[in-house]
């Protein structure tokens, strides 16, 4: 499944990208980054990135490893297809 993680960053970008350097994105086995993008608003602080798990609990322990840095909020995706697919289903 696909997740797009909004990330706020508490302290400013300094201290996220001091860490990524040092530690990379300490991400679980089972977690893959796809890409991500920074709001162009001269502060940098927020983040969005789109991250692939099957596993939810997975992409929870990588959050948690960042947690004193970044706040976090997570949107599942599903492509438009399944959205019409899930529309034209009964009872919709």
């Amino acid at each position: 499944m696909l997740y797009m993680v909004v990330e706020r960053f508490i302290a400013g970008p300094g201290p996220v990208y001091a860490r990524a350097e040092a530690q990379g994105r300490m991400l679980p086995d089972g977690v893959r980054y796809v890409d991500s993008w920074i709001a162009d608003d001269s502060r940098y602080e927020t983040c969005f990135q789109l991250m692939e798990s099957e596993d939810a609990g997975l992409l929870q322990a990588w959050m948690d490893r960042w947690s004193d840095l970044i706040e976090f909020t997570v949107h599942p995706l599903i492509d438009s297809a399944e959205v019409k697919r899930r529309l034209a289903a009964p009872g919709q």
